[in-house]
Protein backbone atom coordinates (compact mmCIF):
# COMPACT_ATOMS: atom_id res chain seq x y z
CA UNK A 1 0.00 0.00 0.00
CA UNK A 2 1.10 3.52 -0.71
CA UNK A 3 -0.11 6.86 0.58
CA UNK A 4 0.08 9.89 -1.70
CA UNK A 5 -0.37 13.44 -0.46
CA UNK A 6 -1.94 16.22 -2.52
CA UNK A 7 -2.70 19.75 -1.41
CA UNK A 8 -5.87 21.19 -2.93
CA UNK A 9 -6.34 24.72 -1.63
CA UNK A 10 -6.49 24.44 2.14
CA UNK A 11 -7.24 20.70 2.13
CA UNK A 12 -4.64 17.96 2.47
CA UNK A 13 -5.83 14.94 0.47
CA UNK A 14 -4.20 11.63 1.31
CA UNK A 15 -4.72 8.97 -1.35
CA UNK A 16 -4.77 5.46 0.08
CA UNK A 17 -3.67 3.01 -2.64
CA UNK A 18 -3.64 -0.79 -2.48
CA UNK A 19 -4.16 -3.03 0.50
CA UNK A 20 -2.93 -3.55 4.03
CA UNK A 21 -2.98 -0.07 5.53
CA UNK A 22 -1.67 -1.64 8.74
CA UNK A 23 1.61 -2.65 7.13
CA UNK A 24 1.99 0.86 5.67
CA UNK A 25 0.90 2.45 8.93
CA UNK A 26 3.94 1.00 10.69
CA UNK A 27 6.44 2.13 8.09
CA UNK A 28 8.09 5.53 8.08
CA UNK A 29 6.33 7.77 7.37
CA UNK A 30 3.09 6.22 8.57
CA UNK A 31 -0.40 7.50 7.78
CA UNK A 32 -0.52 9.15 11.19
CA UNK A 33 2.95 10.70 10.60
CA UNK A 34 1.82 12.10 7.25
CA UNK A 35 -1.28 13.61 8.83
CA UNK A 36 0.69 15.06 11.75
CA UNK A 37 3.04 16.65 9.20
CA UNK A 38 0.07 18.30 7.50
CA UNK A 39 -1.29 19.47 10.84
CA UNK A 40 2.13 20.92 11.74
CA UNK A 41 2.04 22.97 8.53
CA UNK A 42 -1.34 24.42 9.55
CA UNK A 43 -3.41 22.17 7.30
CA UNK A 44 -6.52 21.56 9.39
CA UNK A 45 -8.71 20.02 6.69
CA UNK A 46 -7.79 16.39 6.09
CA UNK A 47 -9.42 14.14 3.49
CA UNK A 48 -8.58 10.45 3.09
CA UNK A 49 -9.44 9.21 -0.39
CA UNK A 50 -9.96 5.43 -0.46
CA UNK A 51 -10.78 5.21 -4.18
CA UNK A 52 -7.84 2.87 -4.87
CA UNK A 53 -7.82 1.05 -1.53
CA UNK A 54 -8.76 -2.60 -1.42
CA UNK A 55 -8.42 -3.70 2.22
CA UNK A 56 -8.00 -2.42 5.77
CA UNK A 57 -7.60 -4.30 9.03
CA UNK A 58 -8.05 -3.30 12.68
CA UNK A 59 -4.57 -1.77 12.92
CA UNK A 60 -5.31 0.46 9.94
CA UNK A 61 -8.63 1.46 11.51
CA UNK A 62 -6.72 2.31 14.69
CA UNK A 63 -4.42 4.62 12.75
CA UNK A 64 -7.41 6.34 11.17
CA UNK A 65 -9.02 6.85 14.58
CA UNK A 66 -5.74 8.24 15.96
CA UNK A 67 -5.40 10.57 12.98
CA UNK A 68 -9.01 11.71 13.40
CA UNK A 69 -8.37 12.45 17.08
CA UNK A 70 -5.17 14.40 16.35
CA UNK A 71 -7.02 16.48 13.76
CA UNK A 72 -10.00 17.13 16.04
CA UNK A 73 -7.73 18.10 18.95
CA UNK A 74 -6.36 20.92 16.80
CA UNK A 75 -9.80 22.10 15.72
CA UNK A 76 -9.52 20.52 12.29
CA UNK A 77 -11.89 18.56 10.08
CA UNK A 78 -11.25 14.94 9.06
CA UNK A 79 -13.30 13.24 6.35
CA UNK A 80 -13.24 10.18 4.12
CA UNK A 81 -14.31 9.71 0.52
CA UNK A 82 -14.62 7.03 -2.15
CA UNK A 83 -14.65 4.25 0.43
CA UNK A 84 -15.24 0.81 -1.15
CA UNK A 85 -18.25 -1.05 0.25
CA UNK A 86 -16.23 -3.77 2.03
CA UNK A 87 -14.06 -1.16 3.80
CA UNK A 88 -17.14 0.93 4.63
CA UNK A 89 -18.66 -2.16 6.24
CA UNK A 90 -15.62 -2.48 8.52
CA UNK A 91 -15.95 1.21 9.51
CA UNK A 92 -19.65 0.64 10.26
CA UNK A 93 -18.97 -2.46 12.38
CA UNK A 94 -16.37 -0.56 14.40
CA UNK A 95 -18.87 2.27 14.81
CA UNK A 96 -16.89 5.17 13.39
CA UNK A 97 -19.14 5.62 10.35
CA UNK A 98 -21.47 7.45 10.19
CA UNK A 99 -21.50 8.62 13.83
CA UNK A 100 -17.90 9.80 14.18
CA UNK A 101 -16.30 10.28 10.76
CA UNK A 102 -18.17 11.63 7.75
CA UNK A 103 -17.92 9.71 4.47
CA UNK A 104 -18.58 11.17 1.02
CA UNK A 105 -19.28 9.23 -2.16
CA UNK A 106 -16.78 11.22 -4.23
CA UNK A 107 -13.85 13.57 -3.78
CA UNK A 108 -15.61 16.62 -5.24
CA UNK A 109 -18.44 16.37 -2.71
CA UNK A 110 -15.97 15.86 0.13
CA UNK A 111 -13.89 18.88 -0.90
CA UNK A 112 -17.01 21.03 -1.22
CA UNK A 113 -18.13 19.93 2.25
CA UNK A 114 -15.19 21.60 3.93
CA UNK A 115 -16.92 24.90 3.20
CA UNK A 116 -20.37 23.50 4.05
CA UNK A 117 -21.06 22.24 7.60
CA UNK A 118 -24.08 20.18 6.47
CA UNK A 119 -23.20 16.44 6.53
CA UNK A 120 -24.16 14.24 3.59
CA UNK A 121 -26.93 11.72 3.65
CA UNK A 122 -26.11 8.56 5.57
CA UNK A 123 -23.82 6.48 3.25
CA UNK A 124 -25.01 3.30 4.94
CA UNK A 125 -28.57 3.92 3.71
CA UNK A 126 -28.38 4.27 -0.11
Amino acid sequence: MAIGVRILGDVAVLDIVGEDLARTAFTVPSLHDLIRTQLATSKRKILLNFEKATFIDSSGVGHIIGSFTSTQNLGGAFKLCCVPQKILLIFMIVGIVPRVITVYADEAAALASFGDPTPPEDPTNP
